[in-house]
């Protein structure tokens, strides 16, 4: 196992579990509490801080919990044992924000099939609407003998 993968899955025993089992919507990921974490657990946190910053904002970490980074606090670079990352579960978002973006979902791909075809319909009644309007006679209010 690498060493992302360890800080990943440390990062869910000890902060993504819990915040499940609790039922919160919402929690959050001290870098500088999994690094805590990483050393009890016998992982050496010496010059790692980058690693310990990317590994818990990658895709992989994200769908393999099914969470959403809603905010990054801490310095500008995001890199640092001062960064928090604030995460969301996607199971509480009823929006269709969260939905959109599981592109591999078989629904997600008839969404986007059913939105072209409507709009390709609608492109096709407008076009009839015009065409019927252009095809009736003008009434400019003059009576014709």
């Amino acid at each position: 196992m690498g060493l992302h993968d360890e800080i990943r899955e440390i990062a869910k025993l000890k902060f993504v579990s819990p915040a499940q089992q609790a039922s919160k919507g919402t929690f959050q990921i001290a870098v500088k509490s999994l690094m805590r974490e990483a050393e009890a657990a016998g992982v050496s946190t010496a010059g790692r801080v980058p690693a310990f910053c990317n590994s818990i904002r990658t895709r992989d970490f994200l769908d393999g919990n099914g969470v959403d980074i809603v905010g990054i606090d801490g310095p500008q670079s995001g890199l640092g044992t001062k960064v928090v990352v604030h995460y969301r579960f996607r199971s509480v978002d009823n929006g269709t924000d969260g939905l959109a973006r599981l592109e591999g979902d078989p629904l997600m791909r008839l969404r986007g099939v059913l939105k072209g075809a409507m709009r390709e319909g609608a492109a096709a009644f407008l076009r009839e609407l015009r065409r019927d309007k252009e095809d009736e006679p003008v009434d400019d209010g003059k009576k014709v003998a």
